[in-house]
């Protein structure tokens, strides 16, 4: 985050991402987007979650 004038701009690497007018309000948006980043890392692939079991009744099992 740095200061342009009376604005602060966020940016990640090289490129700006956004220009707010509150230093507060700018390191909310950060921290408030890595917290999304980390919970989306933390969420599995849909390829590795087992297959929900079927709710239709089957039938037993005879000797």
């Amino acid at each position: 985050m740095i200061k342009v004038g009376n604005d602060y701009v966020v940016q990640a690497n090289d490129k700006c991402i956004l220009k707010v007018g509150s230093r507060r309000r700018a390191a909310q948006l950060i921290s408030e987007a890595t917290d999304l980043l980390n919970a989306l890392a933390t969420v599995e692939s849909p390829r590795i979650v087992p297959e929900a079991p079927s709710l239709a009744r089957e039938a037993p099992e005879l000797p």
